[in-house]
């Protein structure tokens, strides 16, 4: 059984509020889980106590049981102190989509040929 620590969405719409669960990989987001680990409240400003609350003896337990962290949870930890910092590299997060990359050819394109004429008057 592939055992992950999750977020299970909570909560109304709007409104989330999320508890961190263990469970099998194989059941849905909001579905039945093993065991309830802690909260996590989106709302609330990044420095409030209250935002992420974990039971850590758990956490390890069930991390040494092998059950895999998702990126969300992995952070958390990270933050926690309890997972040692992973080296995240998305050099293509910055870069334009394909049409913005068109339109910005397009403006130099036409401020070249703007420049253009101008350079040709003041060499006369």
């Amino acid at each position: 059984m592939a055992l992950k620590l999750r977020l299970a969405r909570g909560g109304s719409k709007k409104r989330p509020h999320y508890s961190i669960v263990v469970a099998d990989s194989r059941m849905p987001r909001d579905g039945r889980f093993i065991e309830k680990l802690g909260t996590y409240n989106p709302l609330l400003p990044k420095d409030s106590e209250d935002r992420v609350k974990m039971n850590m003896e758990r956490v390890t337990h069930w991390i040494g049981q092998g059950a895999k962290p998702t990126d969300r949870v992995s952070r958390m930890l990270e933050a926690a102190g309890v997972l040692d910092k992973k080296q995240r590299n998305n050099p293509k997060k910055a870069e334009p989509g394909a049409k913005a990359k068109e339109r910005a050819e397009e403006r130099a394109a036409k401020a070249a040929e703007a420049e253009a004429p101008a350079e040709e008057a003041q060499a006369e």
